[in-house]
């Protein structure tokens, strides 16, 4: 397949309309109104001719203000039920009027929720804006985001007298100047890749225009002879992967007898604008594939990847089992899809006039801003990652100390302008990866031709990463498929070091060429789990790794290191 959108210089009128779109997105910070009024069309329309679906609704908000009248008539202080909503769990919301200010706004985000769900004859994915949009405008005027509304910041205030206030003014003014100068947030200074994070010794054994290699530093007298390889997701540092030593991945491999190495991919400009996919495969993954192979001759690789990283290692791996290469020991792949027909809350932000306004903008810087993500991810989930720490940090004049999560979040990436644009197409849009039309090398691969056992990992609460979505794998090979369903999101449910509190995981194995499962079937035959998922993770690889062995040198025979670990992509900002 030819990617002619990406080939063909685009003519004057393209260029003009380009332009327009660019700025158009601007104007809207990257996030499509078309889409939005479309959507909302489409539910005012059909909602217009579904009697029924109104007098449905008329009934409900009756009912609800009758609840709310009766509220309203009960002496204060008699009403002592906690209220159904984390954001109110607070006793002071039991109080008057607090009471009926959150019962109010819970009625009415039931009732707009009912209210865009189920409309007869609307699209599903305008549906879902609907309701999307309808929640985002519902969360910003939670009572629980206002001073005068908020009882819990109220009696903050009383009783410090307003300091407070005080100290959340200063809060945000450090936040606009720090917006304003394109400074990293208060307190990521204390996390240093190299130092306090991406710290596990290592040097970087290949380095091209795309990445960087790095081959971990044994600490064991023997390893197991086959290495890992680890491909980290593009969207942000590959040192999530290697945070603290006491939750380091990385670490915790090296020290179990692995030898490890990981790519670091280089934090795109305008310069890498035309690289795409098949870059990523060629200068990626097989670049990094054959030093390894060099590195660690005649032993196979256990390949493993991260969210965006384990749909490439996926795409790659197919492309190797049609191609006869049988390099791969095994296939870990973690948060990671491979089937995006139910690709979670990111498909809100994903149909055609969102994607032309994007590739219009990247069209003219050459690459995808990190806050134009992040926006995005803000809003999947806006009450945790914006009104509560709005709310915490300003009203309550609360600053949370900054951990290595956080700041390794803080630490974003920039995208290609080509390989982002064809990401979207290509997957999302398109699903072109399940249905066996995504090409490498000019020919379509087809996930059915794997044959190495596969570790998959989903986590309970992801976002990004569905681990119903995740699970499809089970649909499209017939390879033995051990799969594990973690306690926690995209990133917390892969940081589960042994002794992290609250962890629980299950774990079922399909053998190859076994009957196919269901999700209902595997939750009510996976075993539970108390703890971290990573024991059992290097239980599987042990079983498929030979005696160990003396562990082989930094670079290989002949290759000398080019610098210490983590390198210098990592550093680029």
């Amino acid at each position: 397949m030819v990617d002619h959108q990406a080939e063909v210089p685009p003519s004057s009128s393209q260029q003009l309309d380009q332009a327009a779109r660019a700025a158009w997105a601007r104007r809207w910070m990257s996030v499509s109104p078309h889409s939005q009024l479309l959507a909302w069309t489409d539910w005012v329309c059909n909602l217009a001719i579904s009697p029924g679906k109104r007098s449905e609704l008329a009934r409900l908000a009756l009912e609800e203000w009758a609840q709310l009248y009766y509220a309203a008539l009960q002496p204060p202080g008699s009403q002592t039920h906690p209220i159904p909503d984390r954001r109110f769990k607070d006793p002071a919301w039991q109080q008057w009027p607090f009471n009926l200010m959150s019962q109010a706004f819970l009625a009415q985000q039931h009732w707009w929720q009912t209210a865009t769900l189920g409309v007869p004859g609307v699209e599903k994915h305008h549906e879902r804006l609907a309701a999307f949009w309808a929640k985002q405008w519902l969360d910003m005027l939670s009572p629980g985001n206002y001073l005068a509304t908020n009882p819990v910041v109220l009696e903050r205030t009383a009783r410090e007298g307003g300091l407070n206030l005080v100290r959340g003014f200063q809060y945000l003014m450090d936040d606009v100047h720090a917006l304003l100068t394109h400074r990293p947030p208060q307190g990521v200074e204390q996390f240093r890749p190299g130092r306090e994070v991406a710290a596990t010794p290592g040097k970087v054994v290949l380095r091209n225009r795309l990445m960087e290699l790095i081959q971990y530093a044994p600490t064991t007298d023997k390893v197991h002879p086959e290495p890992i390889l680890i491909v980290p997701a593009w969207i942000m540092k590959y040192y999530i992967l290697d945070l603290s030593p006491h939750n380091s991945l990385i670490k915790y491999l090296v020290d179990q007898g692995h030898t490890v190495f990981c790519i670091s991919w280089k934090n795109p400009g305008a310069a890498e604008r035309d690289l795409g996919m098949d870059e990523y495969i060629d200068l990626g993954w097989r670049a990094a594939l054959d030093a390894v192979a060099a590195i660690v001759p005649g032993r196979k690789v256990h390949a493993t990847g991260y969210c965006l990283g384990g749909t490439l290692l996926a795409i790659a791996a197919a492309a190797m089992a049609r191609d006869g290469d049988e390099r791969l020991a095994s296939l870990s792949l973690f948060a990671a899809q491979t089937d995006f027909t139910e690709p979670g809350e990111l498909a809100l932000f994903i149909d055609e006039s969102q994607i032309s306004l994007l590739e219009a903008q990247m069209t003219q810087k050459g690459y995808l801003r990190a806050d134009q993500m992040a926006g995005a991810f803000q809003m999947l989930r806006s009450y945790d990652l914006l009104w509560s720490r709005l709310v915490n940090q300003y009203l309550l004049g609360e600053r949370a100390p900054v951990n290595d999560l956080m700041a390794w979040n803080a630490d974003a990436t920039r995208m290609p302008a080509r390989m982002h644009a064809q990401y979207l197409r290509r997957l999302f849009l398109n699903n072109d990866l399940s249905e066996n039309r995504y090409p490498v090398d000019g020919r379509a691969v087809s996930l059915s031709k794997l044959r190495a056992p596969i570790f998959c990992v989903g986590t309970v609460t992801d976002h990004i990463a569905p681990w119903q979505s995740v699970f499809k794998l089970h649909h499209q090979t017939s390879a033995e498929i051990s799969f594990l369903l973690t306690s926690g999101g995209h990133n917390a449910g892969i940081l589960s070091e042994p002794g992290h509190p609250r962890r629980s995981y299950q774990l079922l194995t399909r053998p190859a060429n076994g009957p196919d499962i269901s999700v209902q079937q595997w939750l009510e035959r996976a075993a539970w789990h108390d703890g971290s998922w990573w024991p059992a993770w290097l239980a599987w690889l042990k079983a498929r790794s030979g005696p160990a062995l003396a562990p082989p040198r930094l670079g290989g025979k002949h290759g000398k290191p080019l610098e210490d670990a983590p390198g210098r992509y990592v550093l680029e900002h």
